[in-house]
C-alpha cells in the first residue's frame, strides 16, 4: 500500500501540471491574457479647413486674364473693374479636386462676378483663357448667384430659373456666403444656407479656384466685388 499512495501522489502532482496551459517549463506564468502582437489601429484624421488669403497679400495667388485691380483690403480681398479689360481671375497657384470651399463675399449692385472652381488656362486651350466651372454671383434682376456656368467653355450648366428660394437668398450690399461641396462628379452649391445647384459633371476633374472680376467694356467707374474667409477642406488630402 504505501508503494501504491507514492504512485497516486507523483501522479496528481504530474496531472496538476499538465492542467496549466499557461504554464510551461522554465517559464513563469504572469497570468494576463496572451496578445496577438498587432498595434491597436490609429484612427484616419479628418481633413480640416485650412485658410486660401493669409489675411495680409496676394501670395499664393496668380492674376490672369485681364488687367483689373486685386489689393488688400482690411481682411479682404477686394476685385476693381477697370474699363476695356476683358474678364479678369485671381487664380489660386495649387489645384484642388474634391473640397469643401466656404467664403463671404459682396458686390456693387451693378457688378458681376463668380467664383470659378477645377478651372485651367492652357495654352493649347484658346491661348490660354481662363475655362471652368463658375460658381456665379449675380445681383442683378436675373439672380442667379448660385448657379453653375461653365466660363469660356459651354455656358450655363445649372441655372437658378426653377429655384425661386434660391434665387431669392442673395442679399444686396450685404455680406453674403457662399459653400461649395466638388466630389467626384458630383457639385454643389448653397448660398446663405440654401441650396442652389445641384450638378452631376464629369468634364474636369481638378484645377484652381479663382476670383473673377468681370469685363464691364467702357464702364468709367470703378465697380467692385469682395472676398473673405476663404477656408478650404481638401477631401483629397492623404
Amino acid at each position: 500500500m504505501k508503494n501504491f499512495s507514492v504512485l497516486v501522489l507523483v501522479g496528481a502532482t504530474l496531472m496538476g501540471v499538465g492542467c496549466n496551459p499557461a504554464t510551461k517549463p522554465g517559464v513563469e506564468s504572469s497570468g494576463d491574457a496572451p496578445t496577438t502582437g498587432t498595434p491597436a489601429a490609429t484612427p484616419t484624421a479628418e481633413p480640416v479647413p485650412v485658410a486660401l488669403f493669409n489675411g495680409k497679400d496676394l501670395s499664393g495667388w496668380t492674376q490672369r486674364g485681364g488687367k483689373a485691380v486685386y489689393l488688400v483690403e482690411g481682411d479682404a480681398i477686394v476685385g476693381e473693374t477697370r474699363p476695356g479689360q476683358p474678364n479678369s481671375f485671381l487664380c489660386t497657384d495649387r489645384d484642388y479636386s474634391d473640397f469643401i470651399l466656404e467664403l463671404d463675399f459682396m458686390v456693387d449692385s451693378e457688378a458681376n462676378s463668380g467664383v470659378q472652381i477645377r478651372s485651367e488656362s492652357r495654352p493649347e486651350y484658346r491661348n490660354g483663357v481662363v475655362h471652368g466651372y463658375q460658381v456665379e454671383i449675380d445681383p442683378g434682376e436675373r439672380a442667379w448667384t448660385g448657379g453653375i456656368y461653365d466660363e469660356s467653355r459651354r455656358g450655363w450648366l445649372a441655372p437658378l430659373d426653377k429655384n425661386p428660394q434660391a434665387k431669392a437668398a442673395f442679399r444686396q450690399g450685404q455680406w453674403n456666403h457662399f459653400r461649395i461641396e466638388c466630389r467626384g462628379d458630383h457639385i454643389q452649391t448653397w448660398l446663405n444656407g440654401v441650396a442652389c445647384a445641384d450638378l452631376r459633371d464629369g468634364q474636369t476633374h481638378k484645377g484652381f479656384i479663382g476670383l473673377q472680376v468681370h469685363g464691364v467694356g467702357d464702364h468709367q467707374a470703378p465697380l467692385r466685388v469682395r472676398w473673405k474667409k476663404l477656408m478650404l477642406t481638401d477631401l483629397a488630402a492623404k
